[in-house]
């Protein structure tokens, strides 16, 4: 994550108690000098020092993250080397503890039989969640979390680049439909409040996500037709048109096609017939 993005997060931190699935409760932080980074990939920092983790203490702190609770050390042990002997597994986790320990000392708290890590460390999916959850309450005004800060913080999943651990595919997914959820609803706020040019962000990275999502380029569809811009809301239609013909042999469902025809009707600069591409008067489509 870019250091902008993260320094603006800590910032406006709410911290989600609870995971997906689990009304978030949110309540201020006092901001932590322990900052842990799991969207996009693995990040640890003390102050703005940053704390080098090998592989297996990484694995240890991200899954003690995502659990939000003490869990027992045979939960960890098995959920994080499931291949593996019981006791080879435990032996892991010690060695692993130890070299997190070493590392930072005060990340993890720890009994003879529970770990979890520390109230003081800051994770960055947990104001993730929590502004996601918000901006998708319909009841909650939501301005402070409208920021580019938090759309930052939605534009990217979580820990990008792992794809070994199937806890960390199973919580990845999860966030993943989440914000995406997320995006089209702060496209529509964005664009309700007159903040075009960041509607068209949000939209945008929605597409980027999951591009042949019809559902994301709808909402950035619709930004383009509320700012007055047609030929930017036709180029869209027409590459999702095109997109979804050359992936999947189908063509955009009848409501988009309908948001047009009612956009288009009464002009006469563009022509449209369900089905077929929009065309400027005297050129041929392709």
């Amino acid at each position: 994550m870019p250091e902008s993005s993260l320094e603006g997060f800590y910032s406006v931190a709410h911290a989600a108690r609870g995971w997906l699935g689990v009304e978030a409760s949110i309540h201020a932080e006092i901001i932590s000098p322990m900052m842990l980074t799991l969207l996009h990939a693995f990040g640890l920092k003390i102050g703005m020092n940053p704390v080098v983790l090998t592989s297996g203490a990484q694995r240890l702190v991200a899954f003690l993250a995502l659990n939000k609770q003490l869990v027992s050390r045979a939960y960890v042990a098995g959920a994080l080397w499931p291949e593996t002997t019981d006791a080879r597994a435990n032996a892991n986790l010690r060695s692993a503890l130890w070299r997190v320990r070493q590392a930072c000392a005060e990340i993890v708290n720890a009994s003879p039989q529970r770990l979890g890590l520390t109230s003081r460390v800051v994770v960055d999916i947990e104001g993730a969640v929590a502004g996601a959850y918000r901006i998708l309450d319909s009841t909650d005004s939501c301005e402070e979390v409208l920021s580019t800060e938090m759309l930052s913080l939605l534009s990217t999943d979580l820990l990008q680049d792992w794809y070994e651990d199937d806890w960390v595919v199973e919580y990845r997914e999860r966030f993943h439909h989440l914000r995406l959820h997320a995006l089209e609803a702060m496209c529509e706020r964005f664009a309700a409040a007159g903040r075009y040019g960041e509607a068209v962000q949000a939209g945008l990275a929605a597409v980027r996500a999951e591009p042949l999502r019809e559902s994301a380029h709808r909402a950035l569809v619709k930004v383009h037709l509320a700012e007055g811009n047609q030929v930017e809301a036709t180029r869209q239609y027409d590459s999702f048109r095109s997109l979804l013909r050359r992936e999947l042999g189908l063509g955009p469902s009848p409501a988009i096609e309908a948001l047009f025809a009612r956009e288009y009707a009464t002009m006469d600069v563009y022509s449209f017939q369900a089905g077929d591409r929009l065309l400027q008067p005297g050129i041929a489509g392709t």
